[in-house]
């Protein structure tokens, strides 16, 4: 199909297709062109992403996609009943992505020199009340789940865990909150170019490629709990020494403030890991991805002292001073 599209709408010949990571992907010998559905999107989103990328690119960021016009200049083209755009990136020779922390630092850098507002994608701010509206959609569920009697062993657990991860829920909003009136932002906390949820995947393993559609505006502090977050749960037992040199290396780039570290750990208390389980358990209409859903809630369940044992050495782990900062600790984690 891509093929196809590429030559009709963009003069652009192309002999093979291929998949990259979840899209339809080509090459020629100059260029790697994606096929990104934009669904609904707003076509003043689509153009907030494609100044983003003009600006990265003019800062020295080789690696981000740019946007492909059609060959009647649109951004957004229409195929088959449905809404695409076509990224480029100059083909380039492949190399391991090292120093992860360092390159998101000086993503971040020169995602803070935006000299346009962002309205569309901005997130900036919005954190408090994103949680404590998905809070309150699964506290409804919960509430109709509690004056009936469980139907199978999934509803069980989370009758029985929905409190404790309801009071986590609770500390992460009243730690942002706090962090908030209590604390002053420095120029670090300025709103930056971030991605919806930054991991070691995000970038590709080799042929780093920076998709917009990835990207919302966001403080800095978004990225790094996101990824610290997959990190830890990509396997408990061994996370620490990458956790603790990628801060490491981020920190060769950038000091973060003590206004960012609290952002980080209010992001990391946030029990994202448990809201995800349990709604894709009720939003897909598959048994065997149900039965998932299952074996990952009783495995975060058997996990709950690990996972305690991860927030309150966190600030340990990557050596943050926080007698210095006055960065406030969870007092229950510490029993």
């Amino acid at each position: 199909m891509l093929q196809r599209l590429l030559n009709q709408l963009y003069g652009i010949h192309i002999q093979e297709e291929f998949k990259h990571g979840p899209y339809s992907a080509c090459q020629d010998q100059n260029n790697l062109y994606l096929l990104i559905p934009v669904g609904a999107m707003e076509e003043d989103s689509v153009i907030e992403l494609e100044r983003l990328t003009s600006h990265l690119k003019q800062y020295g960021d080789a690696s981000v996609c740019q946007f492909l016009k059609s060959k009647d200049g649109k951004n957004i083209v229409e195929w088959e009943q449905s809404r695409y755009c076509v990224l480029a990136k100059a083909a380039s020779e492949t190399r391991p992505l090292k120093r992860l922390g360092r390159k998101l630092a000086k993503f971040h850098y020169r995602g803070r020199a935006v000299p346009f507002e962002i309205r569309n994608i901005n997130r900036i701010g919005m954190w408090k009340t994103f949680w404590e509206q998905r809070l309150n959609q699964m506290e409804n569920v919960w509430n109709g789940q509690i004056m009936q009697s469980p139907e199978n062993e999934f509803e069980r657990l989370f009758i029985e865990s929905f409190p404790y991860y309801m009071g986590l829920t609770e500390n992460a909003i009243q730690y942002l909150s706090d962090t908030e009136l209590d604390d002053q932002p420095a120029f670090v906390d300025s709103g930056t170019v971030c991605h919806e949820r930054f991991s070691v995947q995000t970038w590709g393993d080799s042929l780093t490629m920076k998709n917009p559609f990835d990207w919302v505006f966001d403080h800095c502090a978004r990225d790094l709990a996101e990824w610290t977050r997959e990190r830890y749960f990509h396997n408990i037992k061994t996370y620490e020494p990458a956790v603790r040199q990628f801060y490491q290396d981020y920190a060769t780039i950038t000091t973060l403030s003590s206004f960012s570290w609290r952002l980080v750990y209010a992001r990391l208390l946030f029990p994202l890991h448990y809201f995800e389980c349990i709604e894709d358990y009720y939003i897909t209409g598959s048994e065997q991805q149900r039965h998932v859903s299952e074996e990952r809630l009783k495995k975060y369940l058997d996990q709950t002292r690990e996972h305690e044992e991860f927030l309150r050495d966190f600030f340990t782990l990557v050596e943050v001073p926080t007698r210095r900062y006055q960065i406030p600790e969870i007092e229950w984690l510490k029993r």
